[in-house]
């Protein structure tokens, strides 16, 4: 049976994955000094809307977003329950976004209404591409011929292995978001440290390292992607910026040159980019668990207890 493939905007995909992979996109809604900006809108280049508002965050910009609520992703949803179609709804991660919780919401009241059909939400555990480009699998799978419950379960399986790492230009902004402290952002802007964040094990944005400079900030990353990338040459790496194209294609230069094939660059979605400002600069690609290996090999013996038990 077909089924619908639902992500929030957060997904950062481009219209060109959108179309190719038949993807519905359920916006964000932020404000930007009191205006309502609608963070995808179908038809229309994500580029502009987001390099508007990247640049009014860099005149100083009052900005603030919010969750998606349950109500307008039933709507969202109805359509296709209403065609006899089951959905899979991949979210940003439960745990720096309400949203996945509304979503899950919005699938109970559903399948009370719609009982033969089947609404399945997947924590991506991590935001933008790093949500995006499972989507895009999702969808290849379904292509193949796989069901949405097999789809699901890949997810669940695989969403650690989607890993994430980013950069920002200016403390200023987690600071504002309480990701670190006044004396932290005070201190390291005036010595010139840029951190380097990640999605970590727990779908939390953490801190995983420091450098002093820009131009050794997007070296890094390109560390990162030498370091924890899994077979490059077969994966697409997704590279998204606020305003700072020049520093995505050299950061694209730079893994192109450890291996990686498929590279796709666009603007940082906006409600994430939002809480990290102007000039941050992300990376996101097939790689290894971000749980660690015990971890994931914990987690694979007891879902093979699980499978022996049942059968």
């Amino acid at each position: 049976m077909k089924f619908d493939i639902f992500v929030d905007s957060s997904a950062n995909l481009t219209e060109e994955m959108i179309a190719k992979s038949n993807i519905k996109v359920i916006p964000y809604v932020c404000t930007c000094d009191g205006e309502q900006v609608i963070c995808y809108t179908n038809g229309i280049p994500f580029s502009q809307a987001a390099h508007k508002f990247y640049s009014a965050m860099e005149r100083g910009a009052d900005v603030s977003t919010s969750l998606i609520s349950s109500e307008r992703i039933a709507a969202a949803f109805e359509p296709s329950l209403k065609e006899g179609k089951d959905v899979l709804m991949i979210t940003i991660s439960s745990q720096v976004s309400g949203t996945n919780h509304q979503a899950e919401l919005a699938a109970q009241e559903l399948m009370e209404k719609y009982p033969e059909r089947r609404v399945y939400i997947a924590d991506s555990a991590n935001s933008g591409f790093g949500e995006g480009l499972l989507a895009v699998q999702a969808a290849r799978l379904r292509g193949l011929g796989e069901d949405a419950y097999t789809c699901y379960k890949w997810l669940e399986g695989n969403k650690f292995r989607l890993n994430s790492y980013f950069t920002v230009a200016d403390l200023k902004y987690l600071k504002k978001g309480g990701r670190i402290s006044s004396a932290v952002a005070i201190a390291g802007t005036l010595l010139n440290i840029k951190p380097i964040l990640k999605a970590d094990g727990n779908g939390k944005i953490s801190m995983c390292g420091k450098v002093r400079g820009r131009k050794k900030s997007v070296a890094e990353l390109a560390e990162c992607y030498k370091k924890y990338a899994v077979f490059p040459e077969g994966h697409t790496v997704a590279i998204s910026h606020c305003n700072c194209e020049e520093d995505a294609l050299a950061l694209a230069e730079l893994v192109r040159g450890m291996g990686a094939e498929e590279i796709t660059i666009e603007y940082f979605d906006i409600v994430s980019g939002a809480h990290v400002g102007p000039g941050s600069l992300g990376l996101f690609f097939i790689g290894k668990d971000r749980r660690g290996e015990s971890a994931a090999s914990a987690e694979k013996k007891a879902a093979g207890k699980k499978v022996r038990a049942e059968n």
